[in-house]
């Protein structure tokens, strides 16, 4: 079977104080997939990898050396945030389940996905925030902040919405964390990460399906192993893989980064090179520029197994800032999940 992927490569730097700041998490959990973990979530910050959590791991990992400042101001993060996460792990499985009830279905693999955070303009402290859920590559139920109220765009979600919008309390609890608990928390980031966000620019490559692919940076058509910090591939909210690798460009003058280039190659096509054009960085009121120049988007025609399940969250509001994914319960254990909100997670939501 062939399935036709969108991969997107994305170069971008982070200066002092971008225009506009996001902090996302990214939960998945799966059944029928032994490839795969059965639960993972993921925090990023500017859309770099800051934390990571998974079901063959059990703890949640901080991805980047400023978190350890994080840690040692605040002695409990990783402790909460692996409870959290634990909690969510379970709640998220026994979900697949229910969902799997609602819509008639047996076997087979299936993706039960949750995307929520915030965003913060440091230009006019503008924020918002977002909460979506997914199953098997469709849009399930989603957060209308301006209402409060859940959109439900199929009808397996009508029973979820009508619970979710009854309770009016939790309702505004998740607008006040959306936009003023996950911004602050975006912010105690920025401070903690400014000197390495400040010299560091990341290759970002998303959306490939399967997971091998390689990512590297090239000076002159060499490839670098010095100055340059390799990522792992991780999974994403939608089924398919990411992977950044960053490249230290503190001690190179900018007139020299039309030698750099990061280069993508992936099984069956040809190798996707992408410059590092200083022509094409903007910049913030005088401030040292960002950012996201560069976006290049391609349809990859690639062989998958017949058995494979690919779905694709789409979540359509703006991206939003920093906060924990919150675990989604059981019908029958709804009125427990609910539990502590130990910074920087939110309290979950129950699907039933």
């Amino acid at each position: 079977m062939k399935a036709l992927i969108g991969l997107l490569l994305l170069i971008f730097g982070h200066g002092v104080s971008p225009v506009l700041h996001s902090l996302h998490y990214f939960y998945t959990a799966s059944s029928g997939l032994t490839a795969f973990p059965e639960f993972v979530a993921v925090g990023m910050v500017d859309g770099v990898q800051m934390l990571h959590y998974d079901s063959n791991s059990k703890r949640a990992v901080p991805k980047q050396d400023w978190m350890e400042q994080v840690t040692r101001d605040h002695p409990d993060y990783l402790d909460s945030s692996t409870r959290i996460s634990q909690g969510s792990q379970q709640t998220f499985k026994e979900n697949i389940g229910i969902l799997k009830q609602r819509f008639n279905q047996t076997g087979g693999a299936h993706r039960y996905q949750e995307v929520y955070g915030c965003e913060y303009d440091d230009e006019d402290d503008s924020t918002d925030g977002f909460d979506q859920f997914g199953y098997d590559g469709e849009d399930f139920i989603s957060l209308d902040l301006k209402t409060l109220t859940w959109v439900a765009p199929v009808r397996q979600a009508v029973p979820t919405k009508q619970r979710w919008d009854g309770d009016r309390a939790r309702n505004e609890y998740w607008k006040n964390y959306l936009t003023k608990e996950c911004v602050d928390w975006l912010k105690k980031y920025l401070v903690y990460g400014k000197s390495t966000l400040q010299r560091t620019v990341v290759c970002h490559a998303t959306g490939f399906y399967p997971d091998r692919v390689v990512v590297f940076w090239r000076r002159d058509g060499q490839e670098l192993h010095e100055q340059v910090d390799p990522g792992e591939v991780l999974p994403n909210h939608d089924g398919t893989f990411q992977v950044s690798v960053d490249l230290d460009l503190k001690a190179v003058p900018q007139e020299d980064w039309g030698r750099y280039e990061c280069v993508v190659q992936l099984r069956g096509i040809e190798d996707i090179s992408t410059p590092l054009d200083p022509a094409l960085i903007r910049t913030n009121g005088g401030k040292s520029g960002l950012t996201i120049p560069i976006i290049i988007g391609l349809l990859v025609l690639l062989l998958a197994a017949a058995a494979a399940v690919v779905g694709v969250l789409l979540y359509k509001k703006r991206n939003a800032s920093d906060k924990r994914h919150k675990p989604v319960g059981s019908d029958s254990s709804s009125e427990n999940t609910e539990g502590q909100n130990p910074a920087p997670e939110a309290q979950p939501l129950t699907t039933g």
